[in-house]
């Protein structure tokens, strides 16, 4: 397999011949001003420009999406994404909401489908703590986000964790299935008065001492307002654990193959 770290979250995944574009975020540096509620919201979003031209970026057989928010499905991708393109949505409610935004090939991967013989296969995600849920209109604006493990016979295992943060499902999906290789999205982004709505440095560890063996690719980290982790920061802490051979820490444009 090849996983490209385009931008944010978004990422070219080559698995078993399939070319999938990940929650795609494509506007221009600076696009958008910044997150409402969260940590530096006066920095405007994307913060960092995209390394490759959108005519390369969108020659993929499919757009997965693990959910709709803007820093994983942004206004100028729903412009620039051909309406035929095949889309996999996370649920029902996903796919309406794209057939509304004038895309006439969505499916649902709910539960699992095999798409061109790779076996998709959705885990449980959490996007921020318990205490956000409780307060109704932070659980609506988090909404349900959705992680995938991709399984072909001719390639290793990869795990998808998805926007969530360390949770007893998180690490009873990697006990269950023991992915090869796991992009986990560490960026460790902070609402105000909620903290941490991703994983951070610590659940790299967290992941690595669960599954000694597993290849681990950091993503979403540096180009959001209210990402707080850095690929430095996380450089230093892999090193100081003896982490180096197991974490890969991709500059955006760049491509790892396993």
């Amino acid at each position: 397999m090849k996983i490209t770290q385009i931008r944010n979250a978004t990422l070219h995944i080559d698995y078993a011949g399939v070319r999938f574009l990940v929650d795609p975020m494509l506007a221009d540096q600076g696009a958008y001003p910044g997150l409402p509620g969260t940590v530096n919201s006066e920095q405007r979003n994307p913060t960092a420009p995209l390394p490759l031209s959108i005519e390369d970026i969108l020659q993929v057989d499919a757009v997965l999406l693990t959910h709709l928010h803007p820093d994983h499905w942004d206004a100028k991708a729903q412009a620039v994404i051909p309406k035929d393109t095949l889309l996999l949505a996370q649920n029902e409610a996903d796919r309406q909401t794209l057939i509304e935004q004038g895309f006439e090939n969505v499916q649902v991967f709910e539960g699992g489908m095999v798409f061109r013989g790779i076996t998709l296969t959705t885990t449980e995600c959490q996007h921020g703590y318990d205490r956000l849920f409780e307060n109704p209109a932070m659980a609506a604006r988090m909404g349900e986000v959705t992680g995938v493990i991709f399984s072909h016979p001719t390639e290793q295992s990869l795990y998808l964790a998805g926007d969530t943060i360390w949770t007893p499902a998180i690490e009873s999906t990697l006990q269950q299935h023991q992915p090869d290789v796991v992009i986990l999205n560490v960026g460790w982004a902070h609402v105000l008065e909620y903290g941490p709505i991703i994983m951070g440095k610590e659940d790299v560890l967290k992941t690595h001492l669960t599954l000694p063996h597993a290849k681990i690719v950091a993503s979403h980290l540096e180009a959001m307002n209210h990402l707080l982790l850095s690929r430095s920061e996380l450089a230093e802490y892999a090193q100081l654990n003896q982490l180096d051979a197991f974490v890969a820490i991709p500059a955006d444009g760049e491509t790892l193959t396993y």
